[in-house]
């Protein structure tokens, strides 16, 4: 599960981008009870941070870039923004946003991998990461899915030497990443990588973590939200359903199984 520890590597941001920010803080209040708070005055640009509990869960701003679709952006954590950017352009992706400093809380960069699935670097400085991560109303996974699983995997590791395995799931080709550093497996584990699947974008698909996935999707079609993958038990995890917001921004919603041991 993601971690608050915030190794090199992992998760330690995420973001909306939304066409309306306050239609959209309204749904996510209703399917996880989160508030928002906006991040100031006009010079936030209309950005501000979803809360659960008055602990930082996750941000949401309206779309900036031409063309971009309502979306969910993960940000992984590097110690040098401008580095990161220079890598993922030397091994095939995309700058889509250069190096750019947030005054006081850090840097980050919109990249793009080589096979279009986007996502951000976060070089910390007053703001190390979100508050809360890894329990219930928060980001808990992070999931690629992906054409080329093989290439993604080169391409990933190349920037944040990810460990791998197989997740032992039988009939399933899908590979756990966790961080280099992280001595318990299970605590630096964050996420997997994925092949296509019809019903799911292109992309990092974030999960949030729920005590009952079926009664989460029920609020959410009462949100005027959609299911793209209704509520499914996966062995070892937990049960899983894909949804979106009522802009189209997927995401994903995990009750997990008990943890043994």
């Amino acid at each position: 599960m993601v971690s608050t520890a915030y190794w090199p590597g992992s998760p330690s941001w995420i973001d909306l981008g939304s066409p309306d920010v306050a239609e959209s803080a309204l749904f996510y209040g209703a399917v996880f009870g989160w508030s928002f708070d906006p991040a100031g005055g006009p010079e936030a640009g209309g950005y501000g941070y979803f809360r659960l509990a008055g602990r930082t869960v996750a941000a949401a701003g309206p779309l900036t870039e031409e063309a971009a679709l309502p979306a969910w952006t993960v940000y992984f954590r590097t110690a040098d923004a401008a580095a990161a950017a220079a890598g993922a352009e030397r091994a095939g992706g995309t700058v889509r946003v250069p190096a750019s400093e947030v005054p006081g809380q850090g840097r980050f960069a919109q990249l793009t991998d080589p096979a279009g699935g986007r996502f951000a670097v976060w070089e910390p400085g007053g703001t190390v990461g979100l508050d809360a991560v890894g329990e219930v109303g928060a980001l808990c996974w992070a999931e690629l899915h992906t054409p080329d699983a093989a290439g993604a995997l080169r391409f990933y590791q190349g920037l944040f030497d990810w460990r791998t395995r197989d997740s032992g799931v039988p009939d399933t080709a899908y590979t756990v990443l966790r961080t280099a550093e992280g001595a318990d497996e299970f605590a630096a584990s964050f996420g997997g990588v994925a092949g296509v699947h019809p019903r799911v974008d292109v992309g990092w698909l974030l999960h949030f973590a729920v005590a009952d996935a079926l009664l989460t999707t029920d609020q959410v079609r009462r949100s005027g939200g959609s299911v793209l993958v209704p509520p499914e038990p996966v062995p070892t995890v937990g049960r899983i359903a894909v949804l979106a917001d009522p802009f189209g921004a997927q995401f994903a919603v995990l009750e997990p199984e008990p943890r043994r041991g």
